[in-house]
């Protein structure tokens, strides 16, 4: 099946190079930020993470929106 873009939109491909969702030393060392300034934005909702289990994951995409605001 082959992706076809319509009007000014591209089709969306995904990239697997980097993961999605990183565990909070790789965000820490991601956004050049220590833990403790990590959990404060994720307490404060800045950064976007889930946990499963007893791993939490911030999502990758969050990280790199730190640097737009």
């Amino acid at each position: 099946m082959r992706e076809v873009a319509h009007g000014p939109q591209k089709a969306a491909t995904l990239s697997f190079s980097e993961p999605i969702w990183v565990r909070p030393a790789e965000a820490a060392r991601l956004a050049g930020i220590g833990l403790t300034k990590l959990y404060e934005l994720i307490g404060d909702g800045t950064l976007e993470s889930r946990v499963i289990g007893r791993t939490r994951l911030i999502r990758r995409l969050s990280i790199e929106r730190l640097g737009t605001r």
